[in-house]
């Protein structure tokens, strides 16, 4: 199973870099930023869907952890549900594309925020916890 995962991994680490590149080369066309937001969104629903995934599957194998799971579940809908919010709120300005246009969708305005600012909570939450992981070895 993990030569599987990681096989995935390495497939969709491959699109992701080909999107890029490809709107990179392109110089920031309209059709190759579109796709990357469409990937993003793709990649953001599926990391979604495999976070609440896991967590049912480990409340499954272990009841004893449903205080855990419950946590987990509840910390994904709080930093989603508050990214959401947040852009939704805001009023979405246009961004300037690179041929002197503007991305003015509201919808695409508002997921692309939402993806920002879920990755800065996710960044955040990772490098706490790694500060915390190493603290707390320090003083074993």
């Amino acid at each position: 199973m993990k030569k599987v995962l990681n096989i995935v991994l390495a497939s969709l680490f491959a699109i992701t870099a080909a999107f890029v590149a490809w709107a990179v080369i392109s110089g920031g066309a309209d059709v190759a930023i579109s796709w990357n937001l469409m990937w993003f969104y793709a990649l953001l629903v599926g990391a979604v869907v495999c976070i609440l995934c896991a967590a049912v599957a480990n409340l499954v194998q272990n009841p004893a952890g449903l205080k855990k799971t419950g946590i987990a579940v509840a910390i994904v809908i709080v930093v989603v549900g508050g990214a959401v919010a947040i852009a939704l709120s805001n009023g979405s300005q246009p961004i300037p594309t690179a041929e002197g246009g503007f991305f003015e969708d509201p919808f695409e305005l508002a997921i692309s925020e939402v993806g920002i600012l879920v990755t800065y909570a996710v960044a955040a939450a990772s490098i706490l916890a790694t500060i915390v992981a190493e603290v707390r070895n320090v003083f074993k």
